[in-house]
């Protein structure tokens, strides 16, 4: 700007050669006139003045906003995350315009506010941890070389409408949260808790898919050979072959009813050619952290739960179902002789 302008170039000739507007040639200018050679020297790029997203009113109305429920601003969980919050604080108009989660971390920080975490630590006792893992192991690598084999893990949960799940939340420091169970009204003819089978299926891409079926009743080796013939026949029409079931050792897994069906079963596969075979793998006794499933009933319990309300049985249900992009299938029915 300064070889031009003392080539006798006009400040709009100048600006239009290199791009800016005729006030930044002309700001160039006066600069030089007034510091001489001094002007030419880098200036730092930070902003005069900076602007926090959150004032101390801000913060203020940011904390009484995670007091309350992501599902009272229409959002599908009841967890708030730090994206969460900065996707809300906009919307609300807590902000002006669009900020990151960190920016909801710092604001958080500033009334000291953390986000708090609680930890629990567990081992097995089963003194053949080690050869059942290697086994467990071996089928899941086993899986990734046959293309129509599917990976399945399986669990039974209960979803009470009364018991809280475990929870974090934003807390002021050294303040103590406590969850207290609901009660029903004596009205509510509902059951207090909903039984569950679940398969949690894994490509070897990592992409899960959750197969659900309810239960009118209780966990028994009736329904549970009822619920993995209706797996059998899901995967039938995936053209998968063979499933590589991995469970726990509960009591209808084990029973001599459940595992002679399965031997029937896997025998009448292979006379007629048609069918998915069970390769059945029992998990170390209280070694829930090998089953992945066990860790979506946790999220799954969190991110339907209602703090201020007793959901029915239905609404627990089609939530259930919603979350884990599950269509809701006719209950499995309990024998009446069991019952």
């Amino acid at each position: 700007m300064l070889l031009a302008s003392a080539q006798g170039q006009t400040t709009t000739t100048i600006a239009h050669q290199i791009g800016c507007n005729d006030q930044t040639v002309r700001n160039a200018i006066h600069d030089f006139h007034q510091r001489g050679l001094a002007a030419l020297e880098p200036k730092s790029s930070r902003p005069h003045t900076t602007h926090e997203a959150f004032d101390a009113q801000g913060r203020e109305r940011l904390r009484a906003l995670l007091h309350q429920t992501p599902r009272s601003f229409g959002k599908d969980t009841s967890i708030w995350t730090l994206d969460l919050a900065a996707e809300v604080s906009l919307t609300v108009g807590i902000v002006s315009r669009p900020i990151t989660g960190e920016t909801v971390r710092n604001a958080l920080s500033k009334l000291g506010v953390r986000w708090k975490r609680a930890k629990h630590w567990i081992t097995s006792p089963d003194p053949d941890y080690v050869r059942k893992k290697k086994r467990r192991d071996a089928l899941i690598r086993l899986v990734a070389s046959h293309p129509t084999w599917a990976l399945g893990f399986q669990d039974e949960v209960w979803w009470s409408r009364l018991a809280q799940p475990d929870q974090h939340r934003w807390v002021e420091e050294g303040t103590l949260t406590h969850l207290q169970e609901k009660q029903r009204s004596k009205q509510d003819i509902d059951p207090k808790a909903l039984a569950c089978y679940g398969l949690l299926l894994r490509s070897p891409q990592q992409t899960d898919q959750m197969l659900l079926r309810f239960v009118d009743g209780r966990p028994v080796s009736a329904v549970t050979i009822d619920f993995l013939t209706a797996c059998c026949e899901h995967l039938a029409s995936q053209a998968i072959t063979a499933l590589v079931l991995i469970w726990d050792n509960a009591s209808w897994h084990k029973s001599q009813i459940v595992r002679t069906w399965l031997r029937n079963h896997n025998q009448t596969v292979k006379q007629t050619g048609s069918g998915v075979r069970i390769l059945s793998c029992f998990l170390p006794s209280k070694s829930p952290w090998l089953n992945p499933i066990e860790p979506k009933w946790v999220h799954g319990k969190r991110n339907v739960s209602e703090a201020d309300r007793i959901l029915s049985a239905q609404e627990l249900e089609a939530r259930v179902c919603s979350y884990y992009g599950c269509s809701q299938q006719p209950h499995l029915l309990m024998p009446k002789k069991v019952a």
